[in-house]
């Protein structure tokens, strides 16, 4: 396979026309007019669209549009996980993530090329910018660790070599818990693994020619099933009862909020000053929302989070309602109402606020996750 893609490389190079070719990024919403009011209250036109139906090619259209990231929100990782067409290709689709950038990472000299990495020891590596803001480390690692054999040696799908070592490297030290906290969640799954981690050193871009190749390149040689990226992490599901069962299921005001956007009074949700280590999941199919690790108290009398446990649990859409505009928070499985997200949180955490009823909310303790199915959500709360 290595002396294919040698002879596929010389072939593009030949054909290849010198272009700056814009990386991949994503819109994201920042509005939620935080200084306007704290009222939940709004309309019943979401304006909702299905996701879920739309092909890949639709979502990829949507998906890839220039959009500035607030600096204090940019972050990045290095991703080694063997030909990094495959990987840049897979994280270029995963929301939160803006900017790729394919290359070389951490052998023992300062310059390489295609050609040169065996003798240089690098590694196909994939730069990962991602808004903290709208995914987390953690997101994007067990997204990583989905696509790649993390016990295999120096081989991934049919490419085998050192330069298709996977590895983990950081620029950031801060990062370094957390990579640890997944890398021993893994192990527990997979046993020993072979994923270097290191800091990062000796990254050099890759040549033109490999910059978003899938992109340019439709078909073209990958060892990763793309369409993954569009799929929920975690095989479970939660099935949406039905209107009948939900109003059986629910307290009156539960209902009010969740299926008629009401809103409950500021400081009356037991949840508000529920500080122990957990999971905030929905209250009507139990999925997962928000993790103990993000709550914080914001002072506005709701309970309110930095960010929702994992960036497909929710759906964001505009709200003009009261003469205002704002950001509704719904499920994406349930479609219930669950508050508003607002830019005045914590600058630390990637200055959103979501602000939302507790009345929408279940808790569940870490010390009963596993017990009630929860385990793999638990990687979230530490």
């Amino acid at each position: 396979m290595y002396f294919v893609r040698k002879i596929l490389i010389i072939a593009i190079t030949l054909l290849f026309v010198a272009a700056s070719i814009s990386s991949c990024t994503f819109n994201y919403n920042y509005d939620g007019s935080s200084n306007a009011t704290q009222n939940d209250t709004e309309n019943n036109d979401t304006g909702n669209t299905e996701e879920g139906e739309q092909d890949m090619t639709e979502r990829e259209v949507t998906m890839i549009t220039e959009i500035e990231v607030r600096e204090f929100n940019k972050r990045s990782i290095y991703l080694a996980g063997g030909c990094f067409w495959g990987v840049e290709g897979y994280f270029q689709r995963v929301y939160g993530i803006y900017n790729t950038e394919v290359g070389y990472a951490n052998g023992t000299t300062e310059t390489t090329d295609y050609y040169s990495i065996d003798s240089t020891d690098h590694a196909e590596t994939v730069k990962i910018d991602y808004d903290m803001s709208r995914i987390s480390l953690e997101e994007i690692l067990l997204h990583y660790f989905r696509i790649i054999d993390p016990t295999s040696i120096n081989k991934q799908g049919n490419d085998i070599g050192r330069q298709y070592r996977t590895g983990i490297y950081y620029v950031d030290e801060i990062d370094i818990q957390i990579i640890e906290k997944v890398l021993s969640y893994e192990a527990e799954k997979y046993g020993e693994l072979a994923v270097e981690f290191e800091e990062l050193k000796n990254f050099i871009p890759a040549e033109d020619y490999h910059q978003d190749y899938l992109e340019r390149t439709p078909g073209g040689y990958c060892h990763i099933n793309l369409a993954l990226a569009y799929e929920p992490l975690f095989n479970d599901e939660y099935v949406t009862p039905s209107e009948t069962e939900i109003s059986n299921l629910l307290d009156k005001e539960s209902y009010d909020i969740m299926m008629n956007q009401a809103t409950e009074a500021p400081h009356s949700s037991e949840l508000n000053d529920e500080y122990r280590k957990g999971i905030y999941v929905d209250k009507i199919t139990g999925e997962p929302l928000f993790s103990s690790s993000d709550k914080f108290d914001s002072g506005c009398g709701w309970p309110s989070f930095a960010k929702p446990i994992s960036s497909s649990k929710i759906v964001e859409v505009e709200d003009n309602s009261f003469g205002m505009v704002r950001t509704e928070v719904r499920t994406s499985g349930s479609d219930a109402h669950l508050g508003h997200v607002f830019d005045d949180g914590p600058q630390e955490s990637g200055s959103l606020r979501y602000c939302i009823n507790g009345k929408a909310l279940e808790f569940i303790p870490y010390e009963e996750m596993e017990e009630r199915g929860y385990s793999d959500y638990m990687v979230f709360c530490d």
